[in-house]
């Protein structure tokens, strides 16, 4: 909501206090009526008045009815009762059935429940109580509670020498950088079924005319996989993609850091001596890969070179450069198209 949204709506509801029961109706249509598409259901989230009442006012200033004292005004008060005042021992009730069904910070005034109002609802017909899904969830929206799904923010807690990894990482990284020898991040993306399968995301299309894709993402269904590997160049900022069509292995991802070498590395870094690679700490390039070290030392004597393997610590591969720098364009250049074959998988990276 803009500064000037939230300014409107404190002067509606500063008038709408002063107003009595016909006055505030007439009110809050003539400004639903200004506000234009969707005015019935902003002012009704702003004032509180039911939209039933808004329409009806709406109704009323259409009509050119005459403004006035029409009849009496009921009293402060007036009106149907709250389901608190009426039933209490419902109200009560369902208190004790949220503290069985409750979550939350114990120091937040903001709670939440994973039982639905239908089920909460269900529970106190059976306890003999007369009441709705809608009134259960009001009662619960004025108690502070909240209907939420679950949030993934739990990381568990750093290990005390993790900061000191990092800045090992940062240092080792910038000696190399300074001595102009080359610096990789590398990785695997996520594997992709070849065929007509979803991928996340919008594409222009002709209106009405959407790109037609299998309703079931079975393997079986598929052509064949792709198995993105990449490289990442630090210095330069330039990435480098190698498809696999079989399986993510140690031996395909040197392969790969093989063939970024050969393509990319050679000619940027004629006079390299040494390789540093940043990788994460599982998968194909994981530190206890075996076979990622073996094959990594058949390059290093193919190459030369006296290459230098620093490990993220699990669980930190969203710091990996290649990630932020490479595959999240990769993704982007996917939205919304179908990988139907590796020429397409290829060209739209």
């Amino acid at each position: 909501m803009s500064v000037k949204q939230i300014t409107n709506a404190r002067n509606i509801r500063k008038i709408f206090g002063s107003l009595n029961e016909a006055q505030r109706r007439w009110y809050v249509a003539k400004e639903a009526i200004a506000y234009g598409r969707g005015g019935v259901k902003a002012l009704h989230e702003t004032t509180g008045m039911s939209r039933a009442t808004i329409i009806k006012g709406k109704k009323e200033l259409k009509e050119q009815k005459q403004l006035g004292h029409q009849g009496r005004i009921r009293k402060r008060g007036g009106g149907r009762k709250k389901v608190k005042d009426i039933n209490p021992r419902m109200v009560k009730e369902l208190e004790k059935m949220m503290e069985e069904h409750t979550a939350g910070d114990p120091m937040s005034t903001l709670k939440w429940t994973y039982k639905s109002s239908y089920k909460l609802a269900g529970e106190l017909m059976i306890k003999g109580h007369h009441t709705s899904k809608s009134t259960v969830g009001r009662i619960l929206k004025e108690q502070g509670y909240s209907l939420q799904a679950n949030k993934k923010n739990k990381e568990g807690e750093a290990p005390p020498e993790r900061d000191a990894q990092f800045h090992y990482i940062n240092e080792q990284t910038k000696k190399f950088l300074r001595r102009r020898q080359p610096v990789i991040s590398v990785d695997t993306k996520k594997k992709e079924l070849i065929g007509r399968f979803k991928n996340a995301g919008k594409r222009w299309q002709k209106k009405g005319q959407p790109e037609e894709v299998n309703v079931y993402d079975f393997p079986t269904l598929a052509t064949g996989k792709a198995v993105p590997y990449g490289a990442y160049d630090i210095a330069l900022n330039k990435g480098f993609v190698n498809i696999g069509i079989s399986s993510d292995t140690a031996e395909f991802a040197v392969e790969s850091i093989r063939q970024w070498w050969k393509q990319l590395g050679k000619k940027h870094y004629p006079k390299a001596k040494e390789l540093l690679i940043c990788a994460d700490a599982g998968g194909s390039n994981g530190y206890r890969n075996r076979g990622w070290k073996y094959f990594l030392n058949k390059l290093a004597k193919e190459t030369g070179f006296k290459i230098t393997v620093l490990h993220f610590p699990p669980a930190t591969s969203k710091w990996n450069k290649i990630e932020h720098r490479l595959f999240s364009f990769i993704s982007m250049n996917w939205k919304g198209k179908p990988l139907i074959n590796y020429q397409v998988v290829i060209t739209e990276v």
